[in-house]
């Protein structure tokens, strides 16, 4: 089925002979040509000719002008590392400041006249199917509701990526296995919400019978007879004792997809208890919320967690005495209503114990040998906890026109068997995302036909032929219908593009009714349309997707820090503030158009009351969780303000148990810099950790530095994460390391020297070089990973030219982020095939 969507060869072959080999537009001036030779003769070939290759680098036939595309891409590395002062090395004989520069602007006016002649056919986006997560909105806006519920990508193949974009067409395979999955999918997902029997509301009460995890049964039965359900700690523990509270009798869960209205009587307990508020981990000043998930008995462990569980509602409960809370709430069929304590407790088996240990007189019974029992504590204690008395479950609620689903597919006045072929035409054009073909419309038709002849009802014909529509190779990979001799998109494809650059989903009607006109190949046009999208909520689609990319995000948590050392990081779910922090300060950079350098050093960030704690900022005294986050000044902190002071990067970039200078450098000169550090030699041995804690990461590291296969890189990697070692795996500033059974802590030196010999004190100076000598690097490789993502390619060295006229626009404007957007998107790199 997927054959017709291979690769063109012209887009599959090496780069075109005429490509490789053009000359340059016009033979470079003596001067300029002569003036490279000396310098690359004085200053580099004593390292670099024809015998001696260090760094597999040779420039002994290197000259002006540059005839061939590996000479530019050898040029501009060239610029680059003498723009830097990384070449001649330090110890080397240096060159004057006069000689640099006429050096790099010979070889910028070289690069410059080949541009005429050199292109890379090379230079084209790989057709490429939707991720995962395009999948999954795609289908949201074809439905017209959440389809997180059904799980539809959860047993896909793991998402491949490509410098941690997951939108780049060449690594987005598609398998056997994934094209049976997604037959699953559109089968289960059409079923769902649309052929499910017509079913009654139903009513279903519960007050008694609360069964719960194996350990709690025996103390609940003794103290109140399972007459109550109760919340003992969040849901993300190891022992999970109270974490999840499902309904015994209601394991079967709901008959048909649909909205169903939950009342819930329920009362928080012991928020004013006198123990020892550190045995719990939490703020008990705050009030306790409760959490609706869907579980599903036969998805696994119904007191454990599960691959299906997105929050469906949520409430604060209030003290003491019991409330009615009231949800209305997605289930599909066959899930039951599950409660969570999202801000409970860290373990409760572990509270249990502190009790009984640190308060045994206060009981009129034994508290046991295990310390696990807790019966007595229900009885007489103050646990804090959430009580559940009752339970009511109503629905499925009759919607309007049948349902979201329904208007979605067939239109508001519902299913017509009279006119099927024509509303299934209707959704396929959404679904295609273009005019459809006489192709197009002859496979829909002869499915619906062939189900007719098999005697399949009308409606059941149509909904097969849905499934048919949301298994074709249309509707998976982003088609083009522009033809293969136009380097332009057609305003078709043009809408796609930018729809899954900006909202990752399908276009809009107003979108594709711009394309429809043709209009939207016009440079007024598709501004007025970018500027539409970038004010629509939507563009949270892009904010999310391109900062797991750009800054690799989606990895937050996948090393997450050891629990007894990082009990924070876990009882207060720190990785989605974490993530939060960085959407929320990228969304506002991007409305009010700040300078793209304010990701280097800025003076403010977003916080919640977690944050603030983990930041140590006075505003952790005032916010509360209600408030949830706040813009905060940190002018003056050495430690926040901008993106490397972010709890989430300083994360990412760890290992998780301890911090590295080498990791969190590779990652700062990938990710922030745009140059990937080479993967260390076989050779090299891997650093020793040192279990005693008597000496440093740095200091291990120096054995390295004086090895000649780890010197040349280490110099450049290294400098990046000296300063991040004030930082602990999960962002919390520190002045030592952790300190050893003998002896003081060791200290932290956060002091460095850049390969181009700048130096530093701690992360603030650092910061401060990234911000004043590294800006324009880190503005465009900001463009180019920008343009990589909503291209679906890898930029290539041919594309430099225009990120060349990208980043003098931008700068032009001010170098601000939402003008970078918009002047990528309006780029012919954007809008060309």
């Amino acid at each position: 089925m997927l054959s017709a969507f291979r690769t063109p060869a012209s887009l599959r072959g090496p780069l075109a002979l005429s490509v490789l080999f053009a000359a340059a537009a016009a033979p470079a001036a003596d001067a300029p040509a002569k003036s490279v030779e000396q310098f690359l003769s004085r200053y580099c070939l004593e390292c670099h000719d024809a015998d001696v290759h260090k760094g597999d680098r040779s420039f002994h036939a290197f000259k002006l002008p540059l005839k061939t595309l590996p000479d530019v891409i050898e040029a501009r590395d060239i610029i680059d590392q003498l723009t830097l002062r990384e070449m001649p090395p330090k110890k080397a004989d240096q060159p004057s400041d006069e000689e640099r520069l006429a050096a790099i602007r010979a070889l910028r006016e070289g690069t410059a006249k080949a541009q005429a002649t050199l292109s890379s056919t090379g230079s084209r986006t790989v057709l490429r199917r939707l991720s995962n997560r395009e999948y999954e909105n795609t289908l949201e806006t074809l439905f017209g509701r959440r389809v997180d519920t059904l799980g539809l990508t959860a047993d896909f193949p793991k998402e491949k990526t490509a410098r941690h974009l997951d939108t780049i067409g060449q690594s987005l395979v598609t398998s056997g296995f994934l094209v049976d999955q997604y037959f699953l999918a559109a089968n289960r997902l059409v079923e769902a919400r649309l052929g499910k029997p017509p079913t009654e509301p139903k009513t279903w009460r519960f007050n008694k019978n609360f069964v719960q995890y194996e350990e709690l049964t025996g103390s609940h039965k003794a103290a109140f007879n399972f007459r109550y359900l109760n919340l003992y700690e969040q849901p993300n523990t190891d022992t999970r004792q109270g974490g999840y509270g499902h309904i015994e009798d209601f394991k079967q869960g709901v008959p048909v997809s649909g909205l169903y209205d939950l009342e819930v009587e329920a009362a928080a307990m012991h928020r004013d208890t006198h123990y020892d508020p550190a045995i719990f981990g939490i703020d008990l000043s705050e009030p306790f919320v409760l959490g609706v998930v869907p579980g599903d008995v036969t998805k696994g462990h119904i007191h454990y967690p599960q691959a299906i569980e997105p929050l469906l509602a949520s409430s604060v409960v209030p003290d003491n005495t019991p409330a009615r809370l009231k949800f209305r709430v997605w289930l599909e069929a066959g899930q039951t209503p599950r409660f969570i304590f999202p801000n409970g407790p860290y373990e409760s088996r572990a509270s249990v114990i502190s009790i009984n240990k640190r308060y045994p007189k206060e009981f009129s019974t034994p508290v046991g040998a295990s310390l696990v029992g807790r019966s007595h504590i229900l009885r007489e204690g103050k646990l804090p906890h959430i009580r559940i008395s009752e339970i009511v479950i109503q629905g499925p609620l009759a919607e309007p026109m049948g349902g979201a689903e329904e208007v979605a597919v067939f239109g508001r006045d519902g299913f017509r068997a009279d006119r099927a072929l024509d509303q299934l035409y209707a959704f396929a054009t959404k679904a295609y995302r273009r005019p459809l073909q006489d192709s197009d419309r002859a496979s829909i038709r002869k499915m619906y036909d062939r189900r007719i002849a098999e005697k399949a009802p009308p409606r059941q014909a149509a909904l097969d032929a849905v499934k048919l529509i949301l298994c074709s190779p249309s509707f998976l990979y982003l088609s083009e219908v522009t033809a293969e001799s136009d380097r332009r998109l057609q305003p078709h494809d043009l809408a796609t593009r930018l729809a899954y650059a900006l909202w990752a989903r399908s276009p809009d009607e107003t979108l594709a009714a711009s394309a429809a006109a043709g209009k939207l190949t016009g440079d007024a046009e598709l501004k007025k349309q970018i500027d539409r999208m970038l004010a629509d909520g939507r563009v949270d689609g892009f904010i999310n997707g391109f900062l797991d990319s750009w800054l690799n995000l989606r990895d937050l948590g996948g090393m997450p820090p050891p629990r007894e050392t990082n009990r924070a990081y876990y009882a207060e779910d720190l990785p989605t503030s974490m993530k939060t922090e960085a959407r929320l300060f990228f969304r506002e950079m991007l409305k009010e158009d700040r300078p793209v350098n304010q990701f280097l050093h800025a003076d403010h960030t977003f916080v919640d009351k977690k944050l603030a704690k983990l930041y140590d900022l006075p505003e952790q005294k005032t916010l509360r969780l209600a408030d949830g986050f706040r813009k905060v000044s940190v002018q003056g902190n050495k430690h926040r303000g901008g993106l490397l002071g972010m709890a989430a990067v300083l994360t990412v970039s760890a290992n998780g148990v301890e911090t590295s200078p080498v990791t969190r450098g590779a990652w700062i000169s990938e990710n922030i810099l745009g140059v990937k550090p080479p993967p260390p030699p076989d050779v090299v041995p891997a650093i020793e950790p040192d279990v005693s804690g008597t000496t440093t990461i740095r200091q291990r590291l120096s054995k390295h530095s004086t090895d000649r296969a780890c010197a040349e890189c280490h110099r450049k990697i290294d400098p990046y994460g000296f300063s991040l070692e004030a930082f602990d795996p999960i962002g919390r500033t520190r002045t030592t390391y952790a300190k050893p059974k003998k002896g003081p802590a060791p200290k932290i030196d956060t002091a460095g020297e850049f390969a181009s010999g700048e130096t530093y004190q701690d992360f603030a100076g650092f910061r401060d070089i990234l911000h004043a000598k590294r800006d324009e690097q880190f503005t465009r490789h900001l463009i180019r990973q920008f343009l990589a993502y909503g291209t679906g390619r890898l930029m290539e060295p041919a594309d430099e030219f225009a990120i060349d006229r990208i980043y003098d626009k931008v700068k032009q404007q001010g170098l601000g982020l939402r003008g970078l957007v918009v002047e990528c998107l309006t780029s012919e790199v954007f809008r060309s095939r």
